[in-house]
């Protein structure tokens, strides 16, 4: 059992330095185990890959197929310019790939065959901080980045290049460029071959049947490749069919490589290298994109209150209205009832019909200071009337009514008095007459 616990103990993996996966609070970051010496160091890229396949292909079809149906004058002229420019091109893609553009002090000190340290980020936020890198552990010039995907500090940093499997810098800068250079300016020559065969085969292939190899087919469909070492047969479709994909194929990788060319003319004309062009777009863009995402929430926060649903509120102008509250009672009646009043009501109309101008919707205000009871009758009247019905109560014999009587007095909250207010002038104005007198 002892020995089982042993073994156990051991077995687990106690000196781990580097971030276990899903951990996201472990602050150490592990970079590749090795640092990749050019680009033939594996694993080879897939773009590689296939920019190797396209030259092949490229070359195969020139040399095989179209150049050896060119008459003779002009055969000999394309056989060198293709050549010439072909070659170049193979000669400065193998250099680019191949030279290591390590800063010298890394070359010097730096074994390739040793594993990679382990960044911590809380000690050392960046890798190269003072012009010293934390991963290479190696003194670096200005000029000096340290990429992740080759995992060592490169001189005069451009960009790392997928095609090529390679960091481009200062060593390989120039072998890259001819590359560029070469394989535009060889795909050009071969769209104008591959244009220039489609239209004769279809317009006057005898042009392109100058070979003595032809005097032997008696067919005019028939057509001979890999002239002049192994002729082989094909149709004049097949021809034609290869040279339309050849030439589509020829045309999106000239307009990439153009591109591409046309870019770092720009960025020679303007002493900068990639790496600092895609810092100052990122250092120009960020305040644009900062406005753009304040502009895009402002419109947002409009449109959401634009959206909002739109609330009427109703009023019922026959409701009766309550006569007591939980705070108020009344001396003589427990609950008066009546209608709104009918100027409220035709204010409120108003406001409906003519949102937009509230001022206009109170035409009483400026005109008169008299107010109507319902059921149309005026403020002025209803006083006349009190009064008459007072002088009338006051023959009969009825005792005279003291101003206030009648009012809603305030209860005390603590039971022990019943607190009386005044009544002014403007509540006696707004009584409302009786229905019919006794």
């Amino acid at each position: 059992m002892l020995g089982k616990i042993k073994m156990n103990a051991f077995a687990r993996r106690l000196r781990r330095t580097a971030p276990s996966s899903g951990d996201c609070h472990n602050e150490l970051v592990t970079p590749p185990a090795h640092s990749r010496v050019n680009g033939w160091s594996l694993p080879l890229h897939s773009f590689q890959l296939i920019g190797w396949l396209v030259y092949s292909y490229m070359a195969v079809v020139a040399f095989g197929i179209y150049i050896p149906l060119l008459p003779p004058p002009w055969a000999s002229a394309v056989y060198a310019v293709v050549g010439i420019t072909f070659l170049f091109h193979l000669v400065a893609h193998l250099l680019a790939v191949s030279i290591d553009p390590a800063d010298p002090s890394v070359r010097a000190r730096k074994n390739y065959s040793l594993p990679m340290p382990v960044l911590d980020r809380k000690k050392h936020p960046h890798v190269i901080q003072n012009l010293h890198c934390h991963l290479c552990e190696v003194d670096v010039g200005s000029r000096v980045k340290h990429c992740s995907n080759c995992n060592k500090c490169i001189a005069d940093f451009d960009h790392h290049c997928k095609w090529l499997n390679n960091c481009v810098g200062g060593k390989n800068y120039w072998c890259f460029f001819v590359t560029v250079a070469s394989a535009a300016l060889g795909l050009l020559v071969l769209l104008l071959l591959v244009l220039f065969i489609f239209i004769e085969a279809m317009a006057n292939p005898a042009l392109l049947r100058t070979s003595p190899h032809f005097d032997s087919i008696r067919e005019n469909g028939t057509w001979l490749v890999f002239l002049p070492l192994v002729p082989l047969e094909t149709s004049q479709a097949g021809l034609l069919v290869l040279a339309f994909a050849t030439f589509l194929l020829a045309l999106v990788s000239f307009l990439l490589l153009g591109h591409l060319l046309g870019f770092h003319i720009y960025l020679l004309t303007r002493n900068m290298s990639t790496y600092d062009y895609v810092v100052k777009q990122r250092h120009t863009n960020a305040p644009r994109e900062k406005l753009e995402t304040a502009a895009q929430s402002a419109s947002s926060k409009s449109v959401s209150v634009q959206h909002l649903p739109h609330v009427e509120t109703t009023i019922d102008c026959d409701a009766p209205l309550p006569g007591k509250t939980s705070a108020l009672r009344y001396q003589d009646k427990g609950q008066i009832a009546g209608p709104l009043s009918a100027a409220f009501c035709t204010e409120m109309d108003g406001l409906r019909q003519n949102p937009g101008n509230a001022v206009t919707s109170f035409p009483h205000l400026p005109k008169s200071h008299s107010q109507r009871l319902p059921g149309g009758v005026n403020a002025d009247d209803a006083v006349f009337w009190r009064q008459g019905k007072d002088e009338w109560m006051a023959a009969q014999g009825f005792p005279r009514r003291v101003s206030g009587e009648g009012a809603p007095v305030a209860q005390n909250p603590l039971g022990s008095s019943v607190m009386k207010p005044m009544v002014d002038h403007q509540q006696q104005q707004m009584t409302l007459p009786p229905q019919e007198l006794p």
